[in-house]
């Protein structure tokens, strides 16, 4: 007789908070990060000499805390913890039933970025998540060990060709430094504000302006920045089998990675710091800044330790304050991304695009933590998951599910 079990998607109460708290703290912080994206055209984001805010006074100081602490560090987190959640959605290669579920998540997951980012936002990383997702699933039978060895391997051989790129683009022949160096993707003068313009005069300009940004970042997230994501997913998928992520490695594993993370974090902050105080055009640090920024992998499992030791531990504000924010993880980001596009250049909004510095941009990313800090856990006390979540779980296990928590 055929198995007639219906899937289920894991009761709140046989979560794994880490994972939680993790997933909370890495949406919030790529918030940080993205809000630039938002704010700017994608040149400008890219690229902060073509920005029409000089990184000087309150502006460095903004720009240096997220290219410090936020830049790459908490994408590579969600990354990880996506290569976590293929495992547990989908489990071993043998079990079919799993596998279909998982299939359809991934394939659910593409046309949601496809409409994210089409419709709203140019950065959208959800289609990149389904594409690699659909390599990593093949993978999910395979033990931690290979798992981890290949994942943290090729994400450090990667890091090292780009390290050796960006230091080859200062020190390197003059003909390679023009080819390689910021000047080469320098804008003609005046085309950041005529996008800045476009943006603001809503539909149908700024739609087409991101439309432009999309083809360019999505033609590179499908065919460039798999290569690095699907390591990334590998290496989260082994250090959970491994038992990392459920705080059941020796505290000094934990110890070792978080003064590892500390001290490249440190050498990076005094790195950046002297490059935007140097001013645009003058490579302070001949290169090393961008080299040490190239190995984000360190900070980010420094972080991870850090917060897996406060949650495993019994530092139980950390799991209360977070948590809830991870559970909602897609309906976080999604609404990340209605808000700051109502702000910046939606029709319907302000269209605030290119009028925001680095400290008012930081100021609003607070105000966006604040308040999804807040209604996460009070939309969690009335139902079992986001609205988001379960619609996406809806399509996924191919049957309806409760919302509302039983009183």
């Amino acid at each position: 007789m055929a198995d007639q079990t219906i899937l289920q998607p894991v009761e709140t109460g046989a979560r794994i908070h880490t994972l939680d708290v993790l997933r909370g703290v890495a949406v919030l912080g790529i918030l940080a990060v993205n809000a630039a994206a938002f704010a700017l055209p994608m040149s400008a984001a890219m690229s902060p000499e073509q920005s029409p805010f000089p990184l000087v006074g309150a502006s460095a100081a903004a720009h240096w805390l997220v290219e410090v602490f936020f830049h790459q560090k908490f994408i590579t987190l969600f990354s990880m913890l996506f290569g976590v959640s293929i495992f547990l959605v989908g489990g071993e290669r043998r079990d079919e039933s799993g596998g279909r579920v998982l299939r359809r998540r991934l394939i659910w997951l593409g046309l949601f970025g496809l409409i994210h980012g089409l419709a709203f936002w140019y950065g959208d990383v959800l289609l990149l998540y389904a594409w690699s997702g659909l390599f990593v699933m093949l993978m999910r039978s395979m033990p931690a060990r290979p798992l981890i060895l290949f994942g943290i391997g090729a994400t450090l051989a990667l890091a090292t060709l780009q390290a050796g790129t960006q230091w080859m683009a200062v020190n390197g022949p003059s003909g390679l430094t023009e080819a390689l160096g910021d000047e080469s993707m320098r804008l003609a003068d005046g085309a950041v504000a005529a996008s800045i313009a476009a943006y603001r005069s809503g539909w149908p300009a700024g739609l087409i302006e991101n439309l432009k940004a999309w083809g360019i970042l999505q033609s590179a997230s499908l065919f460039v920045y798999v290569l690095a994501t699907i390591p990334l997913m590998m290496l989260g998928m082994g250090l959970f089998k491994a038992g990392f992520f459920h705080g059941r490695m020796p505290t000094r594993v934990y110890l070792i990675l978080i003064a590892v993370g500390a001290a490249v974090l440190a050498l990076l902050g005094v790195l950046e710091w002297r490059e935007i105080t140097a001013g645009p055009g003058v490579e302070a640090t001949q290169g090393w800044a961008n080299v040490v920024a190239s190995y984000p992998i360190f900070i980010t499992l420094a972080y991870a330790s850090g917060l897996i030791l406060l949650t495993s531990r019994g530092v139980g504000w950390v799991r209360r304050i977070f948590a809830p924010v991870g559970r909602m993880a897609f309906t976080n980001y999604l609404s990340q991304t209605m808000i700051m596009s109502t702000l910046f250049y939606m029709p319907w909004g302000l269209r605030l695009m290119g009028q925001i510095d680095y400290p008012g941009q930081l100021g609003i990313v607070v105000a966006v933590w604040a308040l999804q800090l807040i209604w996460s856990p009070l939309w969690l006390s009335r139902f079992r998951m986001g609205p988001l979540e379960w619609l996406w779980r809806r399509l996924s296990y191919g049957h309806d599910l409760p919302l509302r928590r039983e009183t």
